[in-house]
């Protein structure tokens, strides 16, 4: 007895009472998971793990389609990638309406959500029922979500510069001059907030344009489009009108199911007198609307857009969707699926073409003392660079629409995650029953996302972890993770908006507690064998003529 080698400590998960062992894995057999979520949310960290925090990586990604996507964004990488396990694609969707909700946290959504599995798999392990999991782990969501407003200890005030705020935020992109960028967005935010303290994000726009510098970039009055003219008329100076069409600007689509049947030269001709007689009349309809500028997210006609410059329509081409649905909701007008004047046209002073190094656009401005839409002009030589400083300013903007709602702020670089886990740890060790293993639990999954932003950063983890613990036991919650080791969070001015880690949570929780609950992932596939030909005749056999009417024709 005295030679046998002592066992180590129980681990976390056998803190929960004894019941039947399971039996023993054979040496060199695969382990069996538990949650078959496991290995398909670890994959997903394994990619999303490097861009998290501001020190993350880039990754150039090769789509099926052969674009070449260069991104840190964890959003943009996870839209990229073509996910067949259910699981991921449940983990992807998570992190899409967080990012398309409060702008940012896809990267914590997967990598916590990911820790959580984790660790529910030990728990299972340990003899805990799926049932009692699924409710302690809920009811550590809500202690979660009940202390997050404990830590928040600063505020944006109602008349205070957003600048500070919105460059923390901001500076988790890797895009160059992030301050000047945090100061354009600041001031357009501020310039467009309304008297009573609330923002509307479609005030502000975002409009990239290749050619010069970052440093370059602008603040125009009004919404811009990076576009131009497609006719001759190329200003509306006073009283403009616009409409916005989601169709082909002229006759409708070639490839429509419906076909002409022309039997003769004659046909034709009245075919083609007729088209052109359809163009005139939907052109003179919009005239007759006043309408004087048309934005189209479609083909132009050359024949539509020569009426349309005989009636002195603005006729302008729209480079992406999300440049005309920016328009539809500053001026007001909705987006038309036919060539037909809105119930409701857009009202502005002027359209104009505004030149800006090599590059143009296309503004709609207001005749106002206050103006009541600004857009942030992006310049840039690269693609690339241009869409990691577009993904910074609209993170920015979301921020700030964050903090209208909920001014405060909670200390970044992993300080609420790990003071979140401190005070966790000390309720688990203290309950009993699944609860108290279930908070441990979830405490060591929020210590891995501060051990992320620690490798990312390229330090030591186990030293850095080992300080950061000893200053939160110490009762400092505002030390977190630097690019050199640890910082205070309130003297690096490094911060994260309420909203977006509250809501974070949640998602995490959803996404968690469903994939917990599910016992089996079954695909379930058409079998190339049940897709039979109702026709039990093979279909050489139907090729091959009939020798039984052959012989009766040669008779």
């Amino acid at each position: 007895m005295a030679g046998r080698a002592t066992s180590a400590p129980p681990q976390l998960p056998e803190r929960l009472a004894a019941g039947p062992r399971r039996r023993a894995r054979s040496p060199g057999a695969p382990e069996r998971h538990l949650l078959g979520s496991v290995p398909a949310a670890q994959t997903l960290a394994r990619v999303i793990r490097p861009c998290y925090g501001p020190h993350g990586r880039q990754k150039l990604l090769v789509t099926a389609g052969g674009s070449t996507v260069f991104t840190g964004y964890a959003a943009a990488v996870l839209r990229a990638l073509e996910l067949e396990h259910p699981a991921a694609r449940l983990l992807r969707e998570a992190a899409h309406a967080q990012a398309e909700g409060p702008g940012d946290g896809a990267a914590f959504v997967v990598l916590l959500a990911e820790a959580l599995l984790r660790q529910a798999e030990h728990l299972l392990r340990a003899g805990l029922p799926r049932s009692q999991l699924r409710q302690a782990y809920a009811e550590a969501t809500a202690e979660t979500l009940a202390l997050l407003p404990s830590l928040s200890i600063r505020s944006l005030g109602p008349l205070e510069d957003p600048f500070w705020a919105l460059y923390s935020v901001m500076n988790t992109h890797a895009a160059p001059q992030m301050d000047y960028l945090a100061k354009l967005v600041a001031h357009a935010c501020w310039a467009t907030k309304e008297l009573d303290g609330s923002f509307h994000r479609e005030r502000v726009g975002v409009c990239t344009l290749r050619g010069g510098r970052l440093e370059d970039s602008c603040l125009l009055p009004g919404l811009a489009l990076s576009a131009s003219p497609c006719g001759q008329v190329t200003t509306v100076l006073s009283g403009a009108r616009v409409a916005l069409f989601v169709c082909t600007f002229g006759p409708a689509n070639p490839q429509a199911p419906a076909t002409a049947r022309l039997s003769s030269p004659e046909d034709l001709t009245k075919f083609r007198k007729g088209n052109e007689q359809l163009i005139d009349k939907q052109v003179a309809q919009l005239a007759k609307a006043c309408i004087n500028v048309a934005v189209v997210w479609g083909d132009i006609d050359e024949k539509t857009l020569a009426q349309a410059d005989k009636y002195g329509i603005m006729v302008i081409q729209a480079r992406a969707h999300r440049d005309v649905v920016y328009l539809s909701r500053g001026l007001g007008t909705p987006l038309m699926p036919h060539l037909l004047p809105p119930p409701k046209p857009g009202k502005c002073q002027r359209v104009y073409e505004q030149e800006l190094g090599e590059g143009l656009a296309v503004v709609f401005e207001w005749e106002s003392s206050g103006t009541p839409a600004l857009t942030l002009v992006l310049r840039g030589a690269t693609a690339e660079g241009l869409k990691s400083a577009e993904q910074a300013v609209y993170h920015g903007i979301d921020a700030y629409s964050q903090l209208c709602q909920d001014p405060r702020m909670l200390p970044g670089a992993g300080a609420t995650e790990m003071a979140l886990a401190k005070i966790l740890s000390e309720k688990g060790s203290r309950l009993e029953g699944p609860n108290g293993p279930a908070f441990l639990a979830f405490a060591q999954a929020l210590r891995s996302l501060p051990e992320t932003l620690a490798e990312n950063a390229g330090l030591l983890v186990s030293e850095v972890m080992a300080e950061l613990s000893c200053a939160h036991q110490a009762g400092n919650f505002l030390v977190g993770v630097g690019a050199e080791g640890i910082i205070n969070v309130a003297e690096g001015e490094v911060w994260d908006t309420l909203v977006a880690k509250a809501q974070g949570l949640r998602a995490v929780a959803d996404v968690v507690l469903q994939l917990v609950s599910v016992d089996e992932i079954v695909v379930a596939k058409r079998s190339p064998a049940n897709q039979q030909d109702l026709n039990p005749v093979p279909k050489k056999a139907r090729e091959r003529p009939s020798p039984v009417k052959k012989s009766t024709r040669n008779a």
